[in-house]
């Protein structure tokens, strides 16, 4: 059975998103931050990828990725935010609540990150795309990310996404996973993500 990818309005789900599965709104964000941070070491290593430049924007979204640049540094890493001669770059601006078009400053800043030719580790979802339908026509106003890390459950706009994917939510009560269907993949051993299938092998189950 394939993993449930979720619309926006099922994201926002008082009970997956909130206090109601026995973590607080902290506490979910310092998870979300250290599957984000996994995420990252797992794909570049510190030896190569030294230097994350971690994009943050407004409300949660950029909670998390403050807690990934610090659990980045405990790693070893050299989290910047916002600074250039960066080699990997972490993507926290907008969450599953964006909706476009994409306003300034950000419509100057995405052109800029995805011209920079590093490689790009989105959160959630790539910023400047629909939650639901995925990436806008438009290509400059979007993120086009090498690595997504998705949170609790994949976002049905995640299945346009071609390039390495990550699953952080081990921190999913089973109980709620079972209420909504989400079909979650075990997690190896004490990870805090397992990779999903690339979407060519899930269009094939």
């Amino acid at each position: 059975m394939s993993i449930r990818y979720l619309t926006a309005r099922l994201a926002q789900q008082e009970q997956l998103m909130n206090t109601s599965g026995a973590f607080s709104l902290d506490q979910l964000m310092e998870l979300a931050g250290l599957a984000c941070a996994q995420t990252l070491a797992k794909v570049y290593n510190k030896e190569k990828y030294q230097r994350v430049l971690v994009c943050c924007g407004p409300g949660n979204q950029g909670g998390d990725g403050l807690v990934a640049a610090r659990h980045l540094g405990m790693f070893g890493y050299k989290p910047t935010l916002w600074m250039p001669k960066s080699d990997v770059i972490l993507d926290a601006i907008f969450g599953f609540s964006f909706s476009g078009p994409v306003r300034s400053p950000f419509d100057v800043a995405l052109p800029l990150l995805n011209e920079s030719g590093l490689p790009i580790v989105s959160v959630d979802i790539p910023s400047g795309w629909d939650v639901e339908t995925g990436p806008p026509e438009d290509k400059k106003a979007a993120l086009f990310p090498d690595v997504l890390v998705s949170l609790t459950a994949p976002k049905a706009g995640a299945k346009e996404f071609k390039g390495k994917h990550f699953l952080g939510g081990r921190f999913v009560p089973k109980v709620m996973a079972d209420k909504f269907q989400l079909n979650l993949p075990d997690y190896p051993g004490f990870d805090q993500i397992v990779e999903l299938p690339s979407a060519a092998a899930e269009q094939k189950l």
